[in-house]
């Protein structure tokens, strides 16, 4: 018998669990509605509290980061902006530059041939001028010449008309033009 009793010993102890007690389910409803109670008048407050806080600071921080994020779109658009304006900027400045070494180059190169031209020109005159001395030298030296072999010819000295006429007669024949660089054929 000591078997069956504590065999039923067990199944009461498992068996109350199992089936309520009227007593039992009064009691655990009571500890409930206490709990509840004391839960309902200190912690929920708390908890709501705690959550409302949190609820701001998230709405708070999303906030702020939405105002970051406009800032940060209207900042980016502000220096896309004054990165076109640069652009533009750096555009026109290239243009004028390239434009003021274009027009420096024309001028340097028309002054370099007014230049030329005029060194041309001096040299032409400083040619013609020595040409025409030299001319001169040649003329006057063929004079003398005519005059010496006329007098050693003659054996007799000229008067100044006869020395005159006898030079010209001599330049005459002599072919100048071809010493001064005029080739007329």
């Amino acid at each position: 018998m000591l078997v069956i009793a504590q065999t039923t010993t067990t199944e009461e102890s498992s068996n109350f669990l199992v089936s309520p007690d009227v007593g039992l389910m009064i009691w655990t409803l009571l500890a409930f509605l206490i709990a509840l109670f004391v839960l309902r008048k200190y912690a929920w407050p708390a908890i709501t509290e705690a959550l409302d806080k949190r609820q701001r600071a998230i709405e708070e921080s999303i906030e702020t980061a939405e105002r970051a994020r406009a800032d940060a779109a209207a900042l980016l658009e502000e220096y896309r902006q004054r990165l076109r304006e640069a652009r533009a900027q750096a555009d026109e400045i290239v243009a004028r530059a390239r434009k003021a070494g274009e027009v420096h180059e024309r001028e340097t190169l028309e002054e370099a041939r007014a230049r030329r031209e005029e060194l041309l020109e001096q040299t032409r005159r400083d040619i013609e001028t020595e040409t025409r001395r030299a001319i001169q030298e040649i003329r006057a030296e063929v004079a003398d010449l005519t005059i010496m072999a006329t007098e050693k010819v003659t054996r007799k000295a000229l008067d100044a008309d006869d020395q005159r006429r006898l030079v010209e007669e001599a330049l005459g024949e002599l072919d100048f033009s071809q010493l001064s660089g005029d080739q007329r054929n």
